[in-house]
């Protein structure tokens, strides 16, 4: 029998996967050696015949009966390993080029991943040749995730819950560091905004007498409140036709700050802008001083006056006691003082007092117009702001030189992250039970009454207040919503605050991901803030100049009464130019609950829209007050 399917075989075996090479040859010689060609007639048509026939017998053949052979579809020796010597170089030649196509990849692979760590992590260099010791956390070079999970390694576990947020964040950052801050996310209608001009220096009436007798006020909080306070004192003054004695600051033990009224603004400055208003004395009369006042019934306290009171709780209570005794003394002195109904007058005094009459000292000035200069990176130009902050400090009068409009800009972050603020709030911000009994128990101290209200009153929980945007913004929160809004790693941010709760585990993700973060700690050397060092007010001060002159301000709680202050400031000085960024931390919180399946594409344009929602023009509504909304014609005037 003559076995003409021998080239199907061959090629059957020829066919196999790359894989199984090796074992295909060993399965072909042993198959080949046991096949015999047998004895043919013709020389041309070998065939298959004795068993003893060995694979050698084909190498024997002639070149004429080879070159026969392949013509009449055969195959010889020759011709068979002339085949597997081409496939067995073909094989080499791929396995070699596979083999560096492979590694060429792989080193692609490292060298990319390094230069997208070093793009997120690595160290900051100076910009614009501004000097300045930048926070500690922005040296590290450790990857983003890395660095989150130290978070519960410190002394407060606390557990990331935005881990992949932010990983992605960081990734967004390193692509788009070049890109431009979408200003126009934020900025407010111009021609809208700019209609609204200052006017509360203004006047209309005849100076007060001030012959009821002399008020006292001894303002408590810190120094937002205490400047609220003081602006309600002047109204209430003039409500009653009183004196005022200057105001005096009432020491506390959270703020731990011993400065008085003339410790942060200028006195004769205070007196001379409201002496067409009302009369102002720097201490009460000799014969007065010796008095108890607390014996006769002319000390006032918090708990004496409600809430946002009428003028007419004034003329009814406090009016009858300063004819009888001639001094009433405000202890406390918060909000006291409703925004509605009030005469307009008395209103645009309150304006007046909050935006002409309080002026910083020259100390604070100083030092104030130094952090804006660094924090423009030594432009020498002039801000909007500056001459109402920093008066004859403002860079444009150094030297006589015309003054420039400054370019280099930065933005200014009030991160309301206290521990006060925190504990007040009762909700729950990843640090488990340890955190639990770290916030009671700073309760327990310092709010008393929300202790008591807890033991009588069912409150939401901390999801239910979370989800109702009551809960202060997390500092990863407020990365992500910077991120989102288009900041990049450029961006020059100015921290204010005090000691924010968790410490530099809660600031990781915000001086990773933004490495020019800097605060006044850390812009001003030891020598130049060795004069405020535990003078908390006087440090807030400082903060108030920096983020009021800022070009963009981000607040992260709109019921931050320093934020208020600030917004309130830029609005009335702005010209329309000066936006702030408002969160609805509401709609945030909506958007936050999505963290783990949530694109980044989809994150970043909610955030957008959510920010984009609140920069309406509106004025005052009713009710609210005129330190933050200052658009009402109370005390400014609409040109439109």
């Amino acid at each position: 029998m003559s076995y003409t399917n021998y080239p199907q075989i061959i090629r059957v075996f020829s066919n196999t996967s790359n894989d199984d090479d090796d074992d295909d040859d060993d399965r072909e010689k042993d198959l080949l050696s046991r096949i015999s060609f047998r004895r043919s007639p013709s020389p041309a048509r070998p065939s298959f015949s004795s068993p003893g026939a060995s694979f050698g017998s084909i190498r024997s053949l002639s070149p004429v009966s080879t070159s026969s052979n392949l013509s009449n579809g055969y195959v010889s020796g020759t011709a068979l390993d002339s085949k597997k010597s081409k496939k067995s170089k073909r094989k080499a030649w791929y396995r070699k080029k596979m083999s560096i196509g492979l590694a060429v990849l792989m080193c692609l692979f490292f060298l990319m991943n390094w230069w997208m760590i070093y793009r997120i992590q690595g160290p900051v260099r100076s910009q614009g040749g501004m000097k300045v010791k930048y926070l500690k956390a922005n040296s590290s070079t450790v990857f983003i995730r890395e660095e989150l999970q130290k978070l519960g390694r410190g002394k407060k576990p606390q557990k990331t819950i935005y881990a992949r947020l932010l990983s992605k964040a960081a990734h967004a950052l390193a692509e788009g560091e070049n890109r431009p801050d979408p200003k126009d996310l934020w900025m407010e209608p111009y021609t809208r905004a700019s209609s609204w001009t200052p006017c509360a220096h203004q006047r209309n009436w005849k100076p007060s007498e001030g012959n009821s007798g002399y008020i006292m006020v001894t303002a408590n909080g810190g120094i937002n409140q205490q400047r609220v306070a003081v602006c309600n004192a002047v109204a209430v003054a003039r409500l009653l036709n009183a004196t005022l004695v200057l105001p005096k600051f009432m020491y506390s033990s959270v703020w731990t700050d011993v400065s008085q009224f003339g410790d942060i603004y200028q006195e004769k400055h205070f007196i001379n802008s409201l002496n067409p208003d009302i009369r102002i004395i720097k201490e009460l009369p000799l014969e007065f001083q010796s008095l108890d006042l607390e014996a006769i019934g002319s000390v006032v306290t918090d708990a004496d006056v409600v809430k946002e009171a009428k003028p007419s709780f004034y003329l009814k209570y406090i009016l009858p006691i300063l004819h009888l005794n001639r001094v009433v003394h405000f202890v406390g002195f918060g909000n006291r003082l409703a925004s509605d109904p009030i005469p307009r007058e008395l209103q645009r005094l309150r304006c007046r007092c909050n935006f002409h009459a309080l002026r910083f000292v020259p100390k604070i000035q100083e030092v104030g117009a130094l952090l804006i200069q660094r924090m423009r990176q030594n432009d020498t130009g002039v801000g909007r702001l500056d001459n109402f902050l920093v008066g004859p400090y403002a860079a444009s009068k150094l030297n006589g030189r015309k003054p420039r409009v400054a370019k280099a800009s930065y933005l200014a972050l009030h991160l309301r992250f206290e521990i006060d603020m925190v504990a007040h709030s009762l909700c729950e911000f990843g640090g488990g039970k340890e955190e639990r009994r770290e916030l009671e128990a700073y309760r327990e101290i310092h709010f008393p009454a929300l202790i008591e209200q807890k033991k009588t009153k069912m409150f939401p929980s901390p999801t239910e207040l979370r989800s109702e945007g009551l809960c202060p913004l997390m500092p990863e929160e407020t990365v992500l919503m910077l991120a989102a809004l288009g900041f990049n790693r450029r961006t020059h941010i100015y921290l204010a605050g005090a000691h924010i709760y968790g410490g530099k585990s809660r600031l990781a993700a915000l001086t990773t991901l933004f490495p020019n973060l800097v605060t006044k700690e850390s812009l001003l050397s030891s020598t130049e803030i060795k004069p405020f060092a535990n003078f908390s007010s006087q440090l807030a001060a400082l903060d108030f100049i920096v983020c009021t002159a800022a070009d963009m301000f981000a607040m992260t709680d709109s019921g931050s009464q320093f934020s208020s202050l600030v917004a309130g400031y830029r609005i009335y000085y702005g010209g329309g130019r000066m936006p702030t960024i408002r969160p609805n931390k509401r709609r945030l919180a909506d958007i936050f609950v999505k963290n783990n399946t949530i694109e980044w594409k989809v994150f970043e344009t909610r955030v957008r829209k959510a920010v984009r929602q609140n920069k309406r023009v509106f004025s005052r509504p009713v009710g609210r007050s005129v330190y933050r909304y200052p658009r009402c014609r109370d005390c400014m005037c609409y040109m439109g």
